[in-house]
């Protein structure tokens, strides 16, 4: 069954009296990002129920964060530019 992206949803859901959080999502991406943590942190991630298109998760609520935007001076961007165009740079010339 092919999803249209708008149908390709995650909704992560949980509530001040959990300790756990629900994730159900459609999107494939997602999905194996989470199961690979399932795989790797099996005492905080849980598979709970899955289907051919979706699937929910259990996840410790802990695991769920908010983060700042991060912001670069432009110092720190030419920095990173020359990183990256040295790693670019010994890829192609290995």
């Amino acid at each position: 069954m092919n999803l249209t992206k708008y149908e390709q949803e995650t909704i992560i859901n949980f509530n001040a009296g959990d300790k756990d959080a629900s994730i159900y999502t459609r999107d494939k991406a997602v999905m194996r990002k989470l199961d690979a943590l399932v795989i790797a942190f099996p005492n905080m991630y849980r598979l709970d129920k899955a289907t051919d298109y979706d699937k929910c998760y259990l996840v410790e609520k802990k695991c769920i964060t908010y983060r700042k935007p991060r912001r670069l001076s432009e110092e720190q961007r030419e920095q990173a530019r020359q990183r990256i165009d040295e790693i670019n740079y010994a890829r192609k010339n290995g």
